[in-house]
């Protein structure tokens, strides 16, 4: 237990400090956490302090559910559904350029219809993770076009859903079409559950998790995000889109306030230790071997979210 805890304490210290001069010299700090982690990891040379980076998994769970469970807290369901059909409009932009494009790509390059589906969706889903941490990072929480951010990334989520589902049988995962249907059907019918607790039941969920002291209080909303998250994740829905519609259940509550400030030392907290253990499992020997195709999917990447996100704000007069 002794080792363990030195080794939490170094990793949490290590990135710190390079975050503290990163911020210095004007950069983010979601490249230096990661940083962080590739060189404490077992895949760089010099000093190992993980060797088993998947000792750290769950811990760096509860940074993406943090970060992404304060996120909703700050919206309300109102917010993000303001958009209607432009937002659907400007979603559907943006998947189709980007899913489009990692298709024609992975043909391009020679790999089987699998591997050119995988690049589909790498290349046409953002991290959930990586958008809230530079929102709040860039102070943009507040801006017009926030919302309309986090509804295209919850559609992406659910479109993602769907993805995996229909991707199940050609990968082999799932035994058949219906198999995959259903998988999809689950994870919509959760989030319309969310969405109809958020909208409908905050007044009785606000009376369970409100509490007079802050003790109380911390313990009832970890405990909601964290059930809200794990029952995503088992229904097919990420854990970090669980996570935010907890926290969009929650901004209609009495306790809206006290939540975002109690949450603050938790989302970052975890959310360093989330990016630095992602950081831990990356293997700098590997990047080599996929170099040129891993560039041509960030250059085309680029270049297709910036037009789609031109796109999307004219469609939202932004």
């Amino acid at each position: 237990m002794g080792r363990e805890l030195i080794v939490l304490g170094l990793a949490f210290l290590l990135a710190g400090l390079l975050a503290r001069i990163g911020r210095r010299i004007g950069l983010p700090t979601i490249p230096l956490f990661v940083g962080a982690g590739i060189l404490a990891g077992p895949n760089t040379p010099g000093p190992v302090l993980f060797a088993h980076p998947e000792d750290l998994e769950l811990l760096a769970a509860f940074g993406l559910i943090f970060l992404l469970f304060y996120l909703g807290v700050e919206f309300s369901l109102e917010d993000l559904t303001s958009g209607g059909r432009t937002l659907l409009t400007s979603a559907a932009l943006y998947l189709t350029l980007n899913i489009g494009a990692g298709l024609l790509l992975g043909f391009a390059i020679g790999w089987g219809t699998k591997e050119a589906f995988i690049i589909a969706g790498a290349t046409g889903i953002s991290s959930s993770a990586i958008v809230t941490k530079l929102l709040v990072e860039l102070r943009r929480l507040r801006n017009p076009e926030t919302s309309l951010i986090l509804g295209i990334i919850v559609l992406e989520d659910l479109f993602l859903a769907l993805y995996l589902a229909a991707l199940a049988p050609v990968l082999g995962t799932a035994a058949n079409t219906g198999e995959a249907v259903l998988l999809f059907v689950r994870a919509l019918a959760f989030l319309i559950a969310l969405g109809l607790l958020a909208r409908y039941g905050r007044a009785v969920v606000g009376r369970v998790i409100s509490a007079p002291d802050d003790e109380l209080l911390v313990v009832l909303f970890v405990g909601f995000a964290l059930l809200v998250a794990g029952i995503a994740y088992q229904l097919g829905v990420s854990d970090a889109i669980g996570a935010f519609m907890a926290g969009l259940v929650l901004s209609g509550t009495i306790a809206k306030q006290r939540i975002e400030r109690l949450v603050l030392p938790l989302r970052d907290a975890f959310g360093a230790l989330f990016f630095f253990h992602f950081g831990l499992v990356i293997d700098p020997g590997e990047i080599g071997k996929v170099a040129v195709p891993a560039l041509a999917a960030v250059c085309m990447s680029l270049l297709l979210a910036i037009v789609a996100a031109i796109g999307a704000a004219r469609l939202n007069r932004l």
